[in-house]
């Protein structure tokens, strides 16, 4: 049977865009589905920040009337200009376990990416290192964590037979509450005196400050990441939003700032892994009831996800990063939390990998961003 690929415009295409994963995770116990109304946001040109710098295009595979696959073709022009390349990217890429469906998603979307004349296209990011990425192709067993993506091992075959290749792979470690090395906990007031001589202070998040909060968190972000592989800085309204979907499920107690005389230095925040909670939303809806679910039940998750911990240049290795780490068991243990994940890790950063390592965390999760050239 033939497969037709059409461009998914109108909110009833898009909403079938959205949906499409639940019918192919459909009887997954570990499938998570993403949150319809962030979803939704996400392609609403006049609401996601993203669309300020940069151009995305939806398509839908059918066969017959049948909704088979789904591919997000992305010009991000601030990624280009910040690295000084030429690439072209993909997204939301998912298709049902057909060779032919994904070969002509991702031909169509090479297609309306080739009028850029990009030198290169890499995905999975939707759309950037700053909202999800990476196809996971080791731990299926296990469910995806808060803000991190899901798929069947299938597409890893499918991938690599569509001519993608490796760019890099980011890592998720597992610590268990139980195995966890206490050696930063048990340094954590030596360090913490001797970084007060150094008038250098840390302290949990003030969420009755929120605003100034995040501009303090955002100037740090883009100042530490800045020569992370795949980084690109946000803009103020991207934070900004994505300061203010974080904050329904923000717990201070895990958020930390570090200060040097009032400047800020660095921050570490761990989430609370609502896919606990989220797991069997239908659909991913909120309404009418669900979110009362969620906020009920946000504080009485099993596990927490260490979303982002760094410190600016100048600062690191002194002692900063493990007060973070220890604050965050400790507050872990006091909640009753089973389990930390620490993710994303870049392959290639070995002092981030070996700070989980040296807490005993497990690499149990490995996450691929593929390239091929055009």
């Amino acid at each position: 049977m033939s497969i037709k690929i059409i461009p998914a415009n109108s909110s009833k295409e898009i909403k079938k865009f959205i949906d499409f994963q639940h019918e192919l995770y459909r009887g997954d116990t570990n499938y998570v589905p993403e949150l319809f109304i962030a979803q939704k946001e996400m392609f609403d040109k006049k609401k996601y920040p993203f669309y300020e710098h940069g151009e995305v295009q939806c398509f839908l595979a059918y066969r017959n009337d049948k909704v088979v696959g789904r591919i997000a073709a992305v010009n991000n022009k601030r990624y280009n200009e910040y690295h000084n390349s030429n690439i072209g990217f993909i997204g939301f890429f998912d298709f049902e376990d057909d060779l032919s469906v994904a070969k002509e998603l991702l031909g169509t979307a090479k297609q309306w990416l080739a009028k850029f004349k990009f030198d290169r296209i890499l995905g999975p990011m939707n759309f950037s290192t700053n909202e999800t990425a990476g196809l996971l192709v080791d731990g299926y067993n296990y469910p995806p964590m808060v803000m991190m993506t899901y798929n069947s091992a299938y597409y890893e075959k499918i991938y690599e037979a569509l001519g993608f290749a490796k760019e890099m792979d980011l890592y998720a470690y597992a610590i268990n509450g139980k195995t966890l090395s206490d050696k930063a906990v048990r340094l954590c007031n030596v360090l913490e005196k001797r970084l007060a001589s150094r008038n250098i202070t840390i302290r949990n998040l003030n969420l009755k400050d929120f605003k100034n909060e995040a501009a303090r968190i955002k100037s740090i972000y883009n100042s530490a990441w800045e020569k992370n592989w795949g980084f690109v800085p946000f803009s103020d309204k991207e934070f900004d939003h994505l300061a203010e979907a974080l904050k329904l499920t923000l717990d201070p107690k895990f958020g930390f700032i570090a200060e040097h005389e009032g400047k800020p230095i660095g921050f570490s925040v761990a989430l609370p892994d609502i896919n606990e909670i989220t797991k069997n939303f239908r659909k991913g809806r909120l309404l009418p009831f669900n979110i009362f679910k969620l906020l009920w039940n946000k504080n009485k998750t099993k596990n927490i996800r260490v979303v982002t911990l760094g410190v600016i240049e100048g600062y690191r290795r002194k002692g900063i990063e493990a007060v973070f780490y220890a604050r965050t068991i400790n507050e872990g243990r006091n909640s009753g939390k089973y389990m930390a994940e620490a993710s994303w890790i870049l392959e290639n950063n070995a002092e981030m990998n070996q700070a989980a390592v040296n807490l005993n965390g497990e690499r149990y999760k490995t996450y691929r961003i593929y390239g091929m050239d055009v």
